[in-house]
C-alpha cells in the first residue's frame, strides 16, 4: 500500500496520482470522493469468462431463443461490472455484440477481450450437437450452438483455418481452441487430445498473422505438450500436468490460466455421474499443478469460469478469493490486476483497448477503480463481497456505483 493519495480522473483515465494535494478543478461535473482511509485498488481483472453461456444451463442454451441469450449476456456483463470486475477476457460464445453494446454505452459491463467461438473437433468439449445429429451430411446446416456463435466444429487443417479466420473476422482479441476433453462434455473423455500438432499450428499461423495468440482448453500432459509444440501461449485450466509439463510451460514462456476448481462447501456437482466423475477427477488436480507451475515460475493468470447458470455465476468473487488457498493476499490482488493485464497485452494490435494501460493506479491508466472498505491486501476477503465492501466502482471514468458517504458533487 502507499501512502495516503489523491488521484484525479479525467475523461476515461488517470491523469495525476499525488500524495500532495490536488486542486479541484472548478467544473461543475467534477465529483469529489472522500476516501476516509479506505483502500483504492484497479478493477478486477478475469482471464476466464463465458458472458453469453455463464448463466444459462446448457439445456437452457440449445432451447432458448436467440434473443433471449443475448439478453442473458448483456445482463450477465452489468452484473459482472457490479462485482467490480471491469475487464474480462472472454473465452468462448456469442459476445462481440455485446461487447460492441458495452463500449458504445448501450449496457454497463466491464471491458470485453473476445475469443468468439471456441473453435472444437467432432466429438471435443464443443461439440454440442445432439446424438442423431451426426453423421453430419456434407454441406448439411450448422447446429444451433454454431448458428448462436457459441462454438464453431473445425476437422482438418483447412477447416480449422476457416473457422478460425472466421472468428478474427468477427473481431476476436485472442482464439479459443479446444485441445483436450472437458468434463462438462457428452462425448470427449477427460484424458483425449483429439487435435493433431498440424491443426494447432494452423490456428496459431493465422492468430499470429493478425498479431494475436491462441489460448486452448487442456487437462493433460499430452494436450498441453501438443499445443506448445504448435506454438500456443497461453494453457487454459491444466488440472492434471505433471512437474514436466510445467517444466516445459516455463521453458516455452507459456502461460497458465488457472481456476479455483476445488471440493469445498461450494462445489456443484454435475447431474451426469459420467461427467461428474471426470469433473471430481479434475478438481482432484488443482492444487498439484499449481504447485508445479509456482515451483517452475509458470507465468500463472487467474480466472473463474463460472458456468451453469445465475446462483453459480453470481459467486465469481467468492471465486476469486478462493486462491488465497494458493497464494498470498497480496500476491492475488497483483495476479487479479497487472498481473492478468499482462497476458492481455499479448493481442498485441488486437487488444480493443489501446489509449491506456490496464490494471494499475497510475496516470496515464483507464480510470478502473475499485475502493474497498477495508484493506484487502490482509484480509482477501473483501472482494468476496462486493455489494458491501466495493464502496465505489468506477469503470472508464463513470463511476457506476458510488456509496461512500462523504462523496459531494459539484
Amino acid at each position: 500500500l502507499s501512502a495516503p493519495s489523491n488521484v484525479l480522473v479525467r475523461g476515461n483515465l488517470i491523469e495525476r496520482v499525488s500524495t500532495a494535494p490536488i486542486a479541484v478543478p472548478a467544473s461543475a461535473s467534477t465529483t469529489v470522493i472522500d476516501g476516509r482511509g479506505r483502500t483504492l485498488m484497479p478493477g478486477l481483472i478475469d482471464m476466464h469468462v463465458h458472458l453469453a453461456l455463464s448463466a444459462l444451463t446448457n439445456a437452457q442454451l440449445l432451447g432458448a431463443e436467440t434473443g433471449f441469450v443475448f439478453i442473458m449476456a448483456g445482463s450477465e456483463a452489468t452484473r459482472t461490472l457490479m462485482r467490480g470486475v471491469t475487464t474480462v477476457r472472454d473465452l468462448g460464445g456469442p459476445t462481440f455484440g455485446v461487447k460492441r453494446a458495452v463500449d458504445m454505452g448501450l449496457i454497463p459491463g466491464p471491458r470485453i477481450f473476445p475469443s468468439g467461438a471456441f473453435v472444437s473437433q467432432t466429438s471435443g468439449h464443443g461439440d454440442f450437437r445432439l446424438p442423431n445429429d451426426v453423421p453430419a451430411q456434407p454441406g448439411a446446416p450448422l447446429s444451433y450452438a454454431e448458428r448462436l456463435g457459441a462454438t464453431a466444429i473445425a476437422d482438418g487443417v483447412d477447416q480449422v483455418h476457416l473457422r478460425v479466420r472466421e472468428q478474427l473476422r468477427g473481431g476476436a482479441s485472442q482464439i479459443k481452441l479446444m485441445a483436450g476433453g472437458g468434463v462438462s462434455s457428452d462425448y470427449d473423455p477427460i484424458d483425449a487430445s483429439p487435435y493433431t500438432v498440424a491443426e494447432f499450428r494452423a490456428a496459431v499461423e493465422d492468430a499470429e498473422n493478425w498479431g494475436t495468440y491462441v489460448t486452448v482448453h487442456a487437462y493433460t500432459p499430452r494436450a498441453i505438450r501438443a499445443a506448445i509444440e504448435a506454438g500456443v501461449r497461453c494453457i487454459e485450466h491444466g488440472q492434471l500436468m505433471d512437474d514436466a509439463t510445467a517444466r516445459l510451460m516455463a521453458e516455452k514462456k507459456v502461460w497458465l490460466s488457472v481456476q479455483p476448481f476445488v471440493m469445498d462447501d461450494d462445489y456443484v456437482p454435475l447431474p451426469n455421474a459420467v461427467n461428474r466423475a471426470k469433473q471430481e477427477t479434475m478438481y482432484a488436480g488443482t492444487d498439484s499443478a499449481i504447485a508445479f507451475a509456482r515451483r517452475h515460475g509458470v507465468k500463472i493468470a487467474l480466472g473463474t469460469d463460472k458456468l451453469r447458470g445465475l446462483e453459480n455465476a453470481s459467486r465469481q468473487n467468492v471465486d476469486l478469493a478462493k486462491f488465497g488457498r494458493w497464494f498470498p493476499p497480496r500476491e492475488v490482488l497483483r495476479m487479479l490486476t497487472s498481473g492478468n493485464a499482462e497476458l492481455l497485452a499479448l493481442s498485441g494490435p488486437r487488444s480493443p483497448y489501446q489509449a491506456g494501460a490496464l490494471g494499475v493506479v497510475r496516470a496515464g491508466a483507464y480510470a478502473d477503480l475499485l475502493l474497498v472498505e477495508g484493506d484487502p491486501t490482509s484480509n482477501l476477503s473483501l472482494i468476496a463481497d462486493p455489494g458491501r465492501n466495493f464502496v465505489v466502482i468506477m469503470k472508464d471514468g463513470v463511476l457506476v456505483k458510488n456509496v461512500a458517504a462523504s462523496g459531494s458533487s459539484r
